[in-house]
């Protein structure tokens, strides 16, 4: 018997090791999201929890990537920084693909999330961005947003907060 167990514990032990984390279980993103002739390779927030952890516990965001937040329809978007270690520039956008509104998202005591940013009118996706990647290439409201062809339509998001 103790055979057996040696050997079953064995195979969780190599098989728990050759398994990759909970983390490293999405792809690496490829989905692009352009404004200005800009683009950033964004994760895709498409789902109640992905959007509920968004850039939780973050200790960096490289230049050139982000995280596109989606949303089955247009609706007043609220956000936070729940738990974020860096600041973020974020841009709402409507379903007609323009910025609605932007907010530069700054650093709160960690489990504190007092400060609100608001979309204040319909939109349909939200983009996080490093600090500063927004105004370095001169984004304004009302710009046009461009999504690359391989982006999941927004109807299959899942609904929730």
């Amino acid at each position: 018997m103790n055979v057996t167990f040696g050997k079953l514990s064995a195979f969780v032990v190599i098989a728990m090791t050759l398994m990759p984390g909970c983390e490293d279980a999405r792809p690496e993103p490829t989905e692009t999201v352009t404004i200005r002739g800009q683009s950033w390779v964004v994760e895709l927030a498409d789902t109640a929890d992905l959007r509920y952890r968004g850039m939780s516990d973050r200790e960096a965001l490289p230049a050139g990537r982000g995280m596109l937040f989606i949303f089955p329809y247009p609706q007043r978007l609220d956000f936070c920084m729940r738990q974020c270690l860096i600041p973020l520039d974020i841009a709402f956008i409507g379903s007609d693909m323009r910025v609605k509104l932007m907010f530069t998202m700054e650093v709160e005591p960690y489990g504190l999330h007092e400060k609100e940013y608001t979309s204040g009118m319909p939109a349909q996706y939200a983009l996080e961005v490093p600090k500063g990647a927004l105004s370095a290439v001169g984004v304004q409201v009302g710009d046009l947003v461009e999504f690359s062809a391989n982006m999941p339509p927004a109807a299959k998001a899942e609904p929730g907060p």
